[in-house]
């Protein structure tokens, strides 16, 4: 359920730039992994409190993205999507040769402290709630933007953004930021993530683990609230559910699930469910 809850908070990340403001990125895993990396390495090595290290991963992440997003954010559809692809494998690269991220082996053994000195976070139960309160305040968090006016100037540039441009907005400036909220938040999910499993390795990193997460979000239903946390669970689940049962088989069924959802439903899960909501309604109002 924490692991789950977690690729939830990352999923929900990669949604508000893909769901809402229309920016499709390949490279959302080096945001995760470096966050991860280090909040491991801050609280195995230098001795941090676990609540320091997730704070300093979070602004890593964030710092990074703000880089990311700078050499980007003027390009739009797959020059966009190449560009982060392409600054993620020189993340992946700089954890596999730099000396503290362990290379191949990855961080083993990060230990979970003390939440501000005083919650046991070595409990699992401590752990859990502490990870599903997180969880839910950056759910709100990205409701709250959604729902902003800022968060309508995003859905106005993914509608059409030259004419959200001639009504006088800098387009570029309100991309980044979304860029940077989302690429904060998948740090938040990668630095709690590390110190739910103890550990964090290359796949963490791995373009593999961005192309899962755009799977999670049109899964569940993209530029929907619900649908990343939906995609997540499924995935999550099904992953741990068949590891055991049919080994590398896994990649092959949650593939042939993705196709299938894709071709019977393409708004997803959650997308569906609204719009078969809105169409019942509509059939009950009364005709005028």
């Amino acid at each position: 359920m924490m692991k789950a809850l977690c690729f939830a908070m990352f999923a929900c990340a990669f949604n508000l730039l893909l769901g809402y403001t229309g920016l499709l990125s390949f490279g959302h895993a080096a945001f995760l992994g470096s966050a991860g990396y280090a909040t491991g390495w801050l609280v195995r090595s230098a001795g941090w409190p676990p609540e320091l290290g997730v704070v300093a991963g979070t602004a890593i992440a964030a710092l990074l993205g703000l880089v990311v997003g700078l050499v980007a954010i003027r390009r739009q559809g797959i020059y966009f999507a190449m560009i982060t692809l392409a600054m993620a494998q020189m993340v992946y690269f700089i954890c596999l040769q730099a000396p503290f991220t362990g290379g191949e082996d990855g961080l083993q053994g990060v230990p979970r402290g003390k939440l501000f000195g005083l919650l046991p976070l070595q409990n699992d139960l401590v752990m859990y709630f502490v990870v599903l309160a997180v969880f839910v305040a950056v759910f709100l968090f990205i409701v709250r933007i959604v729902h902003s006016p800022y968060g309508q100037v995003l859905k106005a540039i993914r509608e059409n953004e030259p004419r959200t441009i001639s009504l006088g907005y800098d387009v570029d400036r309100y991309k980044l930021l979304a860029f940077v909220l989302s690429t904060a938040i998948a740090g938040l999910a990668g630095s709690l993530k590390t110190l739910v499993l103890g550990f964090t390795t290359l796949s963490d990193v791995h373009w593999s683990l961005s192309g899962e997460v755009v799977l999670m979000t049109l899964l569940g239903g993209m530029g929907t609230f619900a649908g990343p946390v939906v995609g997540a669970f499924t995935i999550v689940g099904l992953q741990n559910y068949l590891a055991d049962r049919v080994g590398s088989w896994v990649t092959v069924i949650i593939g042939a699930t993705f196709v299938v959802c894709v071709l019977a439903f393409r708004r997803g899960i959650v997308g569906e469910l609204i719009a078969w909501q809105k169409r019942r309604a509509d059939r009950s109002a009364p005709s005028s």
